[in-house]
């Protein structure tokens, strides 16, 4: 009987029109599998059979860890009759992500001999993170790469159930003690790409191999081991190495040709939490969207549960507010800064004037000589941005092309002047990306200078009636100062999901990083490449992501019991917002001060990370208290939580409740907002912190009581912190910032404060 019923409670048209099949991800009621299917896969199986002639074709992926439901090809008529069932929660059409495209370790204090872990050496911590498995959800993986060289390294811990696929150009045997685990998933984007569509393609075959280079520099950068003279064409060259070096690596492979689809990424991210990894890395994302909804959020409630860090990058569409990705307060959401290194190049120009900027050139220069200066020139409206087919070969040939940021790849512009007959490229920033400077490996001799210094080259080609310019290369400077900046291209907040959690949470090194890379591309990512490197240098939050991979991964060396919640509090409230001047963090985008819309709690600091003092811990059933207080339906819920007995009994009576460490008061139509949080001694017993804080002169702040002392070692504590908003506030009123700091001689537990009277 439960098999008829099973058949019988789907009701589909027999007859329905053919129209092209998409990918969808459906949610089902967990509890209502009949007794008469063994597994739930069976029963997914047979629910479509109602649906089409094939249903083992049409089930894609039967999830279990990460979610409780399948993805199927479908067409949008049965996936309408599919969500009338009463057993099915959900039916979602799958999303598009976007990935968000040697310093460092020295940068971040890591390559101190010892200090790094209150009463341990850097070898003590080496010794432990070996146990530690960071999963990478990105392009795959180039495991010739010397950044996976397994020298020196234990067996495989006991506890890791995955493996490496076997492909056409993926042997398994490529992977060893450090690169313990690739696989791929690319059933949604074969979906999309037409069924078989990815087997046309030459390039682009089932297999865990790195055709695209970006996994290959998040792997390494989270925990690539030692490689003695890296660096890009002589760019950046020193000892390369990932945040924990003696961390194990496992690569999932859902991002393809044409972007990263939901249905892989949750496939990918079940598929590592069944085989056992400690952190999740994930350098891509999407728009905002409710957490039920979000693919990412979805998979990373169920890794958080069971014990797993996730680090997201924040996205890459800075500086404009409101912008971020990956917001859930389960997931470190990871914005990026710069570091104290540069790749100085210079314009020269006709009037004698030498103007700075930045570039990873490597070829032959341009000489000393000036040659004739080009902007806007000739019929076509896309000149100034240099687009495919918009220079004129007769006006460009020979010259240096002045070219306006924005539109299409920075190194496809370089490209596009090349092709034209160009010898040389002045790339100049707009109003959007302001005075931030990204190098670039181009094709032919290229500088990208700010936006100030790019209008007076405009005005300088507009003007002069025979603009002359040279380009000279300055390879590689240490000790550049201010650093870190924060990154203009970095999302900024609010947090639109959520307004009542600050976000990003951290920044961290994004902008000229340097990692391995495929060999199957150039370093531009250009087809027409031919250049071959086994590093590269990127920037991104996509890059800032997998260094907080690789520091979580120390900490939960480190500290084995503790939570992802602590690990995370450990890597915010210990973070800086002074730069090496002393001075607070500035945003590249203008030069102004940034705040925490743009950093979060600031700049991370592994060495302070470690020993933390006071964490800000959260548990899962405080997290779907959070979840309840959202106005969300209990499916809903259930759709991010996979229990089928939550109620929603208890709720917060405002989002903003939640144990995080930090806090975003939105007064909206009050005057009084007032939070408890509760913090837990991680430092030595007998420990006594005091408050202090600080904020605008719009806002009172108390907090009871203004002492803590912790007796013993993970003892509790709670403290209660009331915002007024001065009577005569504009309701229009700009955002204001400030922070609420427990410290002692020992720690400064540090939490940003941001303060809307209204939600933009």
């Amino acid at each position: 009987m439960a098999a008829m019923a099973s058949s019988t409670f789907f009701f589909f048209l027999l007859c329905l029109t053919v129209t092209a099949k998409k990918t969808y991800i459906v949610h089902m009621k967990h509890q209502d599998k009949p007794l008469s299917f063994e597994t739930h896969n069976d029963w997914y199986r047979s629910s479509l059979q109602s649906l089409t002639a094939t249903p083992a074709e049409s089930l894609l992926y039967s999830y279990n860890a990460a979610f409780n439901g399948f993805a199927a090809s479908l067409d949008p008529e049965q996936a309408e009759a599919l969500g009338k069932s009463d057993s099915v929660l959900g039916v979602y059409e799958d999303t598009l992500y976007n990935l968000h495209t040697t310093r460092t370790p020295q940068f971040l204090g890591l390559d101190a001999e010892s200090g790094l872990w209150a009463g341990h050496n850097t070898q003590q911590l080496e010794q432990a993170s070996r146990d530690v498995i960071i999963g990478v959800l990105d392009t795959g993986v180039w495991p010739e790469s010397k950044s996976f060289d397994d020298s020196g390294m234990p067996e495989v811990p006991a506890k890791w159930r995955g493996e490496c696929e076997s492909a056409p150009d993926f042997n398994p045997k490529f992977c060893n003690r450090k690169l313990i685990g690739a696989r791929s998933f690319s059933k949604g984007y074969r979906m999309a790409s037409g069924g078989g569509g990815i087997y046309k393609k030459p390039g682009e075959i089932q297999s865990p191999r790195d055709k695209d280079g970006h996994g290959t520099h998040t792997a390494s950068t989270a925990a690539g081991s030692h490689v003695a003279n890296a660096s890009l064409l002589g760019y950046a060259s020193g000892t390369a190495r990932g945040m924990a070096t003696h961390a194990r690596v496992a690569t999932y492979k859902v991002c393809w040709e044409t972007g990263c689809f939901g249905s892989d990424i949750l496939a990918g991210m079940e598929r590592a939490i069944e085989d056992g990894v400690d952190v999740l890395s994930l350098s891509l994302g999407g728009g905002s969207a409710p957490y039920f909804r979000d693919t990412i959020a979805i998979g990373a409630f169920t890794a958080m549960e069971k014990g797993i860090f996730v680090s997201c990058s924040a996205g890459n569409s800075g500086p404009t507010k409101a912008t971020l990705a990956n917001v859930a307060p389960w997931i470190m959401t990871v914005g990026a800064g710069t570091l104290d290194r540069d790749f100085p190049a210079y314009a020269v120009l006709g009037n004698k004037i030498r103007y700075n900027g930045v570039s990873l050139y490597s070829g032959r220069g341009m000489g000393k000589k000036p040659v004739g200066l080009v902007y806007s020139k000739g019929n076509s409206s896309g000149s100034n941005l240099c687009l495919t087919g918009s220079l004129d070969p007769a006006l460009v040939r020979g010259k240096v092309v002045l070219c306006d940021r924005g539109t299409t790849a920075r190194v496809e512009k370089g490209a596009v002047v090349r092709d034209a007959g160009g010898v040389g490229m002045i790339l100049a920033n707009t109003e959007t990306s302001g005075e931030e400077l990204v190098a670039d490996s181009h094709l032919l001799p290229a500088v990208a200078v700010g936006r100030k210094v790019g209008d007076l080259i405009r005005e300088y080609a507009r003007s002069d009636p025979n603009p002359t310019a040279a380009l000279v290369f300055g390879g590689t400077v240490l000790d550049i100062k201010p650093s870190p900046v924060v990154a203009a291209f970095s999302s900024r907040g609010p947090n639109m999901v959520t307004p009542q959690i600050l976000k990003p949470d951290v920044i961290g090194p994004g902008v000229n990083i340097l990692a391995a890379w495929s060999e199957a591309i150039g370093p531009t990512g250009l087809a027409k490449d031919s250049r071959k490197t086994m590093f590269n240098i990127m920037s991104g939050t996509s890059m800032s992501c997998p260094h907080i991979s690789g520091l979580a991964a120390l900490i939960k060396a480190a500290h084995p019991e503790w939570s992802p919640s602590a690990i995370k509090s450990a890597l915010m409230t210990t973070a800086y917002t002074q730069d090496n001047t002393n001075s607070t963090l500035r945003d590249a985008a203008d030069g102004s001060l940034s705040n925490p819309w743009a950093h979060g709690a600031g700049h991370v600091d592994p060495q302070k990370a470690l020993s933390p003092g006071l964490i800000y811990d959260i548990s899962t059933d405080e997290y779907i208290t959070f979840l309840c207080s959202l106005g969300y339906t209990v499916d809903h819920v259930k759709t991010i939580v996979k229990r089928p007995n939550v109620t929603c009994s208890k709720k917060f009576k405002d989002p903003g409740e939640l144990n995080y460490p930090s806090f975003s008061v939105m007064f909206g139509g009050k005057r009084v907002v007032r939070y408890t949080r509760e913090l837990t001694n991680v430092g030595p017993a007998r420990s006594m912190y005091k408050v202090t804080v600080n904020g605008p002169s719009t806002v009172g702040i108390s907090v009871m009581p203004k002492t803590l002392i912790f007796r013993t070692v993970g003892e509790k504590k709670r403290y209660t912190v009331t915002f007024v908003a001065k009577r005569g506030t504009s309701p229009m009123a700009k955002p204001e910032f400030g922070s609420i700091v427990w410290g002692n001689a020992q720690n400064q537990v540090k939490s940003p404060v941001s303060f809307s009277w209204s939600l933009m």
